[in-house]
């Protein structure tokens, strides 16, 4: 039996999609343990486009999905997902996907005040999705949000939800002078979503309990990125949930002891959607190159991701925050045709070298990256299978990137197709 966690290295969008999907053929679990639909994985299957949001990335393989109690969930998007999924032919009932009782429940005043916040904030934007992320888990940590739970029990569900938009509307009044949401609508609204997704609320924690004592593999897939994290990202420019593997156990219900392992997701370059200092983004034809070679928009605004040569100090913080085991580099092609290639090594500061990640968001703003050049190659990969595949100069940046942190390499994604990989070392076996 093995719990393999899965988290990006870097500020998101590094690929987790595919690789989730990859490492579900062996796992018989798939459990999201964090974030909410500001997230989102895409996927290729069989020349086929796939984003997912709030479903587990697993769901393609038939396994059975989780959505653990550290997400926050928008019901109105997780029902519209669900309804795609099956018309494309996905089998999804409440069999397959269950959602933690535990959850909490992003409601319409959620999103109003995030854009209004954004739309008024002095000092600059922070970059939110406006999806409401961070206001529905400020309302969790103020012990006043609703939760999945709740939608067990009709005679009081709908009047929590009452009480709760008579309460934000006086607020998005005297705050923003918004206008009031119409109560009734959506009580109304939200009844309509208990009724599908009523029967796949569970106790997750119990059902992963379960299937490890019965010796079952499950994988834990997070969002968004570790620098995004809200302890120990670029804060404020940060997601409001923690990105890191240690969440897995809190937003999933499972105690430490029961990882076996964490792989960590990196481009073999370094991207970002949105604002917060960047030391190796790149504003010439290398960028542009990056950009257009890796498609490089997000999955779930569509919004242009800044690129810039990968960056090692961010990977060593984040290989000793998530606790890596493993390393799985994703899309390598798209830096085929580049003649030198460079890794950032350290960042220079007022004439100091730094070789650690800074808190600070103004001395990182400071920061020179220090650069280390390799030889680039032209050779198409796509079709490698072996790491003796592939020329012996990308072979070296690999080499390079495990000697910079510390960490093997297992998976290297050549393609964005299922098929498009190199398997070094399975973290199922």
């Amino acid at each position: 039996m093995a719990s393999i966690v899965v988290v990006g290295t870097q500020w998101g969008d590094e690929g987790k999609g595919k690789v989730v999907d990859l490492l579900s053929a062996g796992a018989d679990l798939v459990v999201r343990f964090q974030g909410g639909n500001n997230a989102g994985h895409t996927l290729v299957v069989n020349g086929e486009q796939f984003i997912s949001h709030l479903v587990p990335s697993g769901i393609l393989q038939g396994k059975l999905c989780l959505i653990g109690n550290g997400v926050v969930v928008d019901p109105a998007v997780l029902t519209e997902e669900i309804s795609s999924l099956k018309t494309r032919g996905v089998d999804i009932t409440p069999e397959n996907l269950k959602i933690s009782r535990n959850a909490h429940l992003i409601m319409p005043y959620h999103k109003t005040i995030d854009l209004a916040r954004e739309e008024t904030r002095s000092g600059g934007r922070i970059g939110t999705t406006g999806r409401g992320i961070g206001p529905c888990y400020e309302d969790k940590m103020a012990r006043n949000g609703i939760r999945f739970v709740d939608m067990l029990y009709t005679d009081t569900f709908g009047r929590k939800i009452a009480e709760k938009v008579k309460e934000k509307n006086i607020y998005l009044h005297r705050m923003y002078g918004v206008g009031p949401l119409d109560v009734d609508a959506i009580v109304e609204e939200f009844l309509g979503y208990r009724e599908m997704l009523a029967p796949c609320v569970a106790n997750v924690s119990r059902i992963i309990a379960d299937a490890s004592k019965n010796g079952k593999q499950v994988l834990f897939e997070g969002a968004q990125g570790t620098f995004l994290d809200i302890d120990h990202g670029t804060y404020p420019y940060v997601t409001s949930s923690n990105t890191v593997a240690g969440n897995a156990c809190c937003g999933a219900g499972i105690g430490p002891g029961a990882i076996s392992g964490v792989l960590g997701i990196v481009k073999a370059y370094t991207t970002r959607v949105g604002e917060g200092p960047f030391p190796t983004e790149l504003f010439d034809s290398t960028g542009e190159f990056m950009q257009r070679a890796g498609s490089e928009f997000g999955a779930t605004t569509g919004r242009k991701r800044r690129c810039g040569w990968l960056d090692a100090v961010m990977l060593r913080a984040a290989a000793r925050l998530n606790g890596l085991t493993g390393l799985a580099v994703t899309k390598l092609d798209v830096l085929t045709g580049l003649d030198t290639l460079k890794i950032c090594t350290a960042y220079s500061v007022g004439g100091n070298l730094l070789d650690d990640f800074p808190a600070d968001i103004n001395t990182l703003s400071t920061c020179e990256p220090v650069y280390e050049s390799m030889d680039g190659w032209k050779e198409d990969i796509s079709g490698a299978r072996d790491i003796s595949d592939l020329p012996s100069a990308a072979r070296g940046y690999l080499k390079r990137v495990e000697e910079l942190t510390g960490v093997p390499v297992a998976i290297v994604s050549v393609g964005a197709g299922r098929d498009e990989t190199i398997i070094i070392n399975h973290p199922f076996g």
